[in-house]
């Protein structure tokens, strides 16, 4: 399951907005609840009104929707790189997810104190990203001691992977972004086992007040001008305003979102922006059991699509039947859009577009 931690100061909204997400009863679902598996960990489905538009085209019940697992990562403050607070718990835990998500204080509230005694989101930006590149200069390092005697005795796979490390180490401790760019096909594997903290792909949430949710305000700039400049995504969100949001009814959080001039929830939008900063897709399969939908990567054939459903999909994969979202819709039953010619037959080499409905033939 596609993986997501939370991190931020302390006073900054980390908490509220975590809480939100794993209280929220805003998205109907047959076998994922939006759920605490743990203290910190929360099970989130992710929207998709796709999903309810094919339930009733199909005539089925049962509706489950793909879903994303958020991680309330704990105890980061300065100094969590070298244990400070809950820090090794914080690493351990931000290795383990696919995005970061740094929430950011871009509001002013004089009875909530900031760590810091000041309001100003880059400094907790920059206090987060040194804590992570700190972190992994240690790991960098250690990786280092453990090839030397490799190293020494002329290994072909440790001399490379010693090259890689040693261009690390000076990207790390001058501050510089880690990008694949920088290292070649052979050197890649290297990094990828390393599972770099600051190679993670990352979303600002802004956090702001209920009055600055829909224009946004100075301090979000500054977060926006800082993320174009490092391959990053911002999301503005209210916590607070998410918070009551998971205490609504779906129609009635639609209602309380037009009043305050918004179309969408934060968390749908930061949901949808990790989406997209991953470069994922969702395929769907629909009939009278189930309307399900299912997460790969762009770019992925019709091969690895099935076998996301299972192995034995991908194995004996003989071709896919497929339907895009728009003409299925369009068609109002399979029967119409096989009339119309617009279900088709693919064999191995389909990419699998975003909203396509599939039934796989594959020989057992």
């Amino acid at each position: 399951m596609l993986k997501a931690g939370i991190v931020g100061l302390p006073n900054v909204g980390k908490s509220t907005l975590f809480n939100a997400l794993t209280s929220s009863k805003n998205a109907e679902s047959a076998n994922y609840p939006f759920c605490t598996i743990e203290p910190n960990v929360g099970v989130v489905n992710v929207p998709d009104e796709r999903l309810w538009v094919l339930k009733d085209i199909v005539k089925t019940n049962v509706v489950i929707p793909t879903a994303i697992e958020f991680v309330d990562i704990a105890g980061l403050v300065e100094g969590a790189s070298k244990g400070e607070g809950l820090g090794n718990q914080f690493l351990g835990h931000i290795r383990e997810v696919d995005a970061i998500i740094q929430v950011v204080r871009c509001f002013i509230d004089e009875n909530t104190v900031h760590v810091s005694g000041k309001i100003d989101p880059l400094d907790d930006i920059e206090i987060i990203n040194t804590e992570l590149a700190l972190a992994d200069l240690s790991t960098v390092e250690k990786r280092k001691e453990r090839i030397a005697k490799q190293v020494k005795a002329k290994e072909k796979n440790a001399i490379i992977e010693d090259v890689v490390l040693d261009k690390l180490m000076e990207l790390l401790s001058e501050g510089k972004p880690i990008s694949t760019d920088s290292f070649n096909e052979e050197e890649i594997p290297f990094i990828n086992n390393l599972h770099l903290l600051c190679t993670k792909p990352v979303i600002y949430a802004a956090n702001v007040s209920e009055d600055d949710l829909a224009s946004g305000n100075e301090l979000v700039e500054k977060v926006k001008e800082y993320a174009s400049q490092h391959s990053a995504q911002v999301v503005v969100i209210s916590a607070q305003i998410e918070a009551e949001l998971a205490e609504l009814s779906p129609e009635e959080a639609k209602d309380f979102l037009k009043e305050l001039g918004i179309e969408s929830s934060g968390i749908e939008r930061m949901i949808k922006s990790v989406y997209d900063l991953l470069g994922l897709r969702t395929y769907f399969t629909a009939g009278e059991k189930e309307v399900r939908a299912w997460t790969i990567t762009a770019g992925m054939k019709a091969p690895q699509a099935a076998g996301v459903i299972h192995t034995d999909f991908e194995k004996g994969f003989i071709r896919a039947e497929v339907t895009s979202y728009g003409d299925f819709v369009s068609a109002g039953s399979y029967a119409v859009a096989k009339d119309r010619g617009v279900t088709r037959l693919e064999g191995k080499e389909y990419v699998v577009q975003d909203g396509d409905i599939m039934h796989f033939r594959f020989a057992v």
